[in-house]
C-alpha cells in the first residue's frame, strides 16, 4: 500500500481509494513546500513535493499528504498526523539556516526586535521583491521575510510592515478541521501594539493605491 493510500484509509475510513496516485519529489519547490493535482478525469492524484520532505518521519510525510487531500477535496478534517505536521511545520523555523539577507531589511529587524520583541526574535532570511499591492510576506517552510522594495525609504512603514510579519514568525498559525487561520484574535491584539498603528494602516493604504494607478497610467502611456 502506498503513502497515499494508506493517508487517505486514515482519513476516511469507510470510503474506498479509487484514486490512481503518483508521488514525486522534486527539486524545484522552496524549502518545504509541496503541492497536490487532481485529474477529474483520469482520477490521478499527483503529489509533488520538495525534495527536502525524502527521509522526513512517515508519519509527518502523511500529515501533510492528508492536509492536501483535506484541501483538494475541500472537506474540514483533523488526524494525529495531520497534528504532527502541523508540529513540525511551526518548529522549522528554529533549525533552518541563513542564507539571505539585505541591509536595510537587517536594520529595521534589529530596531523592530528590540523595540517590540526584547531583542528576543532569531533573524529570519531576508528578500526584497518588487511588489505593489503585496508589501510583505512570512514563509515558515524557508524562515524567509519578504517586504517590497517600495518602503525601502520609509522607514517607519517599513518597519511597521517589518513587524507586521515578525508577529506570523511569532505567532505560527492556528489550525482546526485541517483549516490554517494567520490572524488570530493574539495576532490582531499584538498587531495593535505597533505606534501609531491606525494612521500607518492609512498611509500603507493609500501608498498603495497610488503606486497602483502610477502603473495604470504608465502602462496606458507605454500602450500608445
Amino acid at each position: 500500500m502506498s503513502i497515499i493510500e494508506e493517508s487517505f484509509k486514515q482519513l476516511y475510513p469507510e470510503k474506498e481509494f479509487n484514486y490512481s496516485a503518483v508521488l514525486e519529489y522534486s527539486g524545484k519547490f522552496r524549502g518545504y513546500n509541496a503541492r497536490v493535482q487532481l485529474n477529474k478525469f483520469s482520477r490521478q492524484l499527483t503529489f509533488k513535493l520538495s525534495r527536502k520532505w525524502d527521509g522526513v518521519n512517515k508519519d509527518i510525510q502523511m500529515g501533510l499528504i492528508q492536509s492536501l487531500l483535506a484541501r483538494i477535496l475541500k472537506d474540514k478534517v483533523s488526524t494525529m498526523q495531520i497534528d504532527l505536521y502541523e508540529l513540525f511545520l511551526k518548529n522549522l523555523s528554529d533549525t533552518l539556516p541563513r542564507t539571505k539577507t539585505h541591509p536595510v531589511l537587517e536594520e529595521s529587524f534589529t530596531r523592530v526586535n528590540e523595540k517590540y520583541f526584547a531583542g528576543l526574535m532569531s533573524m529570519p532570511n531576508f528578500e526584497l521583491k518588487e511588489s505593489i499591492n503585496l508589501l510583505g510576506t512570512y514563509e515558515y517552510s524557508t524562515d524567509t521575510l519578504s517586504i517590497t522594495q517600495m518602503l525601502l525609504d520609509k522607514r517607519e512603514l517599513l518597519d511597521y510592515v517589518m513587524y507586521h510579519e515578525l508577529l506570523h514568525k511569532k505567532h505560527k498559525f492556528s489550525s482546526k478541521n485541517g483549516r490554517h487561520s494567520c490572524h488570530t484574535n493574539a495576532f490582531r491584539d499584538d498587531e495593535r501594539k505597533f505606534e501609531n498603528h491606525e494612521q500607518l494602516e492609512k498611509e500603507l493604504n493609500y501608498l498603495v493605491t497610488k503606486n497602483s494607478a502610477k502603473r495604470k497610467i504608465k502602462g496606458f502611456f507605454n500602450f500608445w
